[in-house]
């Protein structure tokens, strides 16, 4: 009953940025944390970004200092800025979020389809 549609991937050179959006609808009373994760070919899915309903963040070593989380709870919608990226940082990139239908419901995380980023040399 939730869906997450991702946005904003695409093909960068290094250095370049790019600005992903995942927009949550459906049905749900709230929307708790919100997260980035991605996987590259041949690995495990990692996290990347985290931010909770009250605006804490967290972020992976290998992205600190170069990507931003962020979060529109007028629009349900959680992003990820990402800046001077590296060719490392290929992979497809995946939303998730904690939204219970009722307050009788805990943990009801959703995953999206994943947006792919591409960064070449």
């Amino acid at each position: 009953q939730v869906q997450l549609v991702e946005s904003g991937g695409g093909l960068v050179q290094a250095g370049g940025s790019l600005r992903l959006s995942c927009e949550a609808s459906g049905t749900f009373v709230r929307i708790n944390d919100m997260a980035w994760y991605r996987q590259a070919p041949g690995n495990q899915r990692e996290l990347v970004a985290g931010i909770t309903s009250g605006g804490r963040r967290n972020y992976a070593d290998s992205v600190k200092g170069r990507f931003t989380i962020s979060r529109d709870n007028a629009k349900n919608t959680v992003y990820l800025q990402m800046n001077s990226l590296k060719p490392e940082d290929t992979a497809v990139y995946y939303c998730n979020v904690d939204a219970p239908g009722s307050d009788y419901e805990f943990g009801m995380y959703y995953w999206g389809k994943g947006t792919l980023v591409t960064v070449s040399s």
